[in-house]
């Protein structure tokens, strides 16, 4: 079931600009950049989707389909978590095409390193929790809830970015080009990643309740 509702995600949901928010993970490459916007965009991307999805009716026709209220969440969700990966794989490539090109350290924020990738992962958690767990309880109200969810991205952005100058944990350890302090940056990335996959699943349940309560 999943599978067949993944397809028509792609086929009829997928907004073009999540795909061209996608190539954006190539503003690795901008020397002295917030790297973190990047994925702002992603968020974005995600945003339209779920935007176009309102004014195409898109819950509407998903539940003239055989399936449960929850099956459409899970759809949804799972839908922007491959989106999500997969601008972390094409930023990854990126970050290496970065150093290979010799643009150094990141002047304006956290330089694209493995504990920025975990840290990105928290960022995109906390993301979907207030987005998702607020779009699903109010679909017909999804601008009101992207721009709450947006200006929560940004303040994490923002102490983020300031933890950077300003904790020395921050800016002598994680704040430093690989491979220097290896292992603990691998322990930020495992954080990140087990936060991000936990919130996905707690957004689900939380998300998948408040839909089966909403009279369609």
């Amino acid at each position: 079931m999943l599978s067949k509702l993944l397809y028509k995600e792609f086929k009829l949901a997928l907004h073009p600009a999540a795909v061209l928010f996608l190539l954006l993970s190539s503003m690795m490459l901008i020397p002295n950049y917030p790297m973190y916007v990047l994925f702002f965009y992603n968020t974005l991307g995600i945003f339209f989707i779920c935007l176009s999805g309102r004014e195409n009716h898109d819950f509407a026709y998903s539940l003239s389909l055989p399936i449960r209220k929850r099956d459409a969440v899970r759809a949804r969700i799972v839908f922007a978590v491959i989106l999500q990966l997969a601008q972390c794989v094409l930023a990854v490539g990126f970050m290496f095409a970065r150093r290979a090109l010799g643009l150094g350290a990141n002047e304006a924020g956290m330089d694209p390193n493995v504990a920025f990738f975990g840290l990105s992962f928290i960022m995109l958690a906390v993301f979907n929790y207030v987005f998702f767990t607020g779009y699903f309880s109010q679909p017909d109200k999804v601008g009101r809830v992207f721009a709450r969810a947006s200006i929560v991205t940004f303040v994490y952005i923002g102490i983020a970015e300031a933890c950077t100058f300003a904790v020395p944990f921050f800016r002598d350890v994680l704040d430093t080009p690989d491979p220097e302090n290896m292992g603990t940056k691998c322990i930020i990335l495992a954080i990140g990643a087990v936060i991000y996959g936990l919130t996905s699943y707690v957004v689900y349940r939380i998300s998948a309740k408040k839909f089966e309560a909403l009279d369609m």
